[in-house]
C-alpha cells in the first residue's frame, strides 16, 4: 500500500521549528504506520538562516545540523534557494503551511500575509504565531472555511496545552462566558523573584540570564504578549473581534518591592492576570497586575507555569495548568495540530 503524501512548507526555523522537525524525524514512521500518511517538509523559509526547497523532501537531519553548528543553512546545501517568503510558499507546492515567524504585536504582519497566500494556494495552515489569531482570526477562518481548509493554532496561547481543543472537542453545547489566566512566564518569574527579596531590576536581569526575558523585555513587561494571547482567546473562544490594541493593558514595571510585601502581609501575591469577559453584550479583555489571595489556586502558579480558567454557562468553571514548559511542549502543540489535520482533513 502506498501512503498518502502530506507536504509541509515551514516559515521560520527557530527553537520551536527545530524541535518540531526533530519530532517529525523521530515520529515519521509512527505517523506512516498509524495514519498511512508520509509527512515530508518540502520547503523551509527563514529570515536569517536562508531557505531550502526540494519537492521530494528537505533533508531535515542536515538542516538541523547546519542550523545548530553554523547558525544558518550552508551555501553548499544542494537544496538551498533564494527568494521571498511568498515566492517560496508558492513554489513549495505544499499541502500545509506551518507559520513560525516572529510575532509582530503592532499588526500581526507579515504572518497574516503568509497565511493569506497559503490559503489562496489551497494550503492548510498551522500557526504558532499568535499575531494572525489576535489580529485577524475571523476573516482568516472564513477564508479557510470557504475552501474547506484547516486553520489550526493550538500553540498560540499555552504551548501544547489543549486550550482550544478543550472547548471545541470536549465542551459541546457550552458557551464560554469568560476566562481568567496567568499566561506570561516572564512576568510571573520576575514577581516570584521579587517575592524572594530581589528588586525589580535584579529580577529582570535574572530572567534575561535564564532566557525567560529578551534583551528588550517590553513585550512581556508592558503586557503586550499577554494582550495578544487574551485577544486570541477572545476571538476564538468567545467569538469576539478584538486586537491587542483594544485590550485594556497594564504591565508590571511600576510594581515595587513594597507592593509585593504589602500583598504578603494581606495574605496573598501579585500576579499579572489576563481576562476576557462580556459586558453589555460586548466581549472585552484586560491585562493587569492584581492581588491574588493565597487560598486562590492562582497563587500557586509559580515560575514559568501558566494557568487558564474558563467559565461556561453549562459546565461552570474549568481550570487547566501547564507546569514549567520547555521548548518540547511548544513543538508538541504544532505536532498535535498536524495530527488533527491528518485525522480530520485527510479522509
Amino acid at each position: 500500500m502506498i501512503s498518502k503524501k502530506l507536504s509541509i512548507c515551514m516559515i521560520g526555523f527557530g527553537n520551536a521549528g527545530k524541535e518540531f522537525s526533530r519530532m517529525l524525524v523521530e515520529k515519521g514512521e509512527e505517523i506512516r504506520s498509524k495514519y498511512d500518511v508520509n509527512v515530508v517538509v518540502t520547503a523551509i523559509s527563514t529570515r536569517s538562516k536562508g531557505s531550502l526547497l526540494d519537492p521530494s523532501g528537505v533533508d531535515l537531519d542536515r538542516a538541523l545540523h547546519e542550523a545548530e553548528t553554523e547558525g544558518r543553512f550552508s551555501r553548499d546545501n544542494p537544496q538551498i534557494i533564494d527568494g521571498s517568503v511568498l515566492d517560496i510558499i508558492r513554489k513549495s507546492g505544499a499541502d500545509v503551511l506551518i507559520e513560525l515567524s516572529t510575532l509582530s504585536i503592532k499588526d500581526g504582519q507579515p504572518a497574516i500575509s503568509h497565511i493569506e497566500e497559503a490559503l489562496r494556494n489551497n494550503m492548510h495552515v498551522i500557526t504558532a504565531n499568535k499575531g494572525p489569531i489576535a489580529w485577524d482570526y475571523k476573516r482568516l477562518k472564513k477564508m479557510a472555511d470557504e475552501k474547506g481548509l484547516a486553520l489550526l493554532h493550538e500553540t498560540t496561547v499555552m504551548d501544547g496545552t489543549p486550550i482550544f481543543n478543550l472547548v471545541k472537542k470536549t465542551l459541546p453545547g457550552c458557551t464560554v462566558l469568560g476566562f481568567k489566566g496567568i499566561l506570561n512566564s516572564t512576568t510571573n518569574f520576575i514577581m516570584e523573584e521579587m517575592e524572594a527579596g530581589s528588586d525589580y531590576e535584579v529580577a529582570l536581569k535574572e530572567a534575561q540570564r535564564r532566557g525567560f526575558a529578551e534583551a528588550d523585555p517590553s513585550m512581556d513587561i508592558d503586557g503586550w504578549d499577554a494582550s495578544a494571547k487574551t485577544a486570541a482567546l477572545i476571538n476564538v473562544l468567545m467569538d469576539g473581534e478584538t486586537t491587542p490594541m483594544t485590550i485594556e493593558r497594564k504591565g508590571i514595571s511600576h510594581i515595587a518591592l513594597k507592593d509585593i510585601e504589602d500583598a504578603r502581609r494581606k495574605g496573598g501575591k501579585i500576579k499579572l492576570l489576563c481576562e476576557g469577559y462580556r459586558e453589555n453584550g460586548t466581549v472585552k479583555g484586560r491585562v493587569y497586575p492584581a492581588f491574588v489571595n493565597n487560598r486562590d489556586i492562582f497563587s500557586n502558579v509559580d515560575s514559568t507555569t501558566s494557568i487558564l480558567s474558563i467559565t461556561t454557562d453549562l459546565m461552570g468553571e474549568i481550570s487547566i495548568v501547564e507546569r514549567n514548559p520547555e521548548i518540547q511542549q511548544t513543538a508538541y502543540g504544532i505536532y498535535s495540530d498536524l495530527l488533527t489535520l491528518i485525522k480530520e482533513y485527510l479522509k
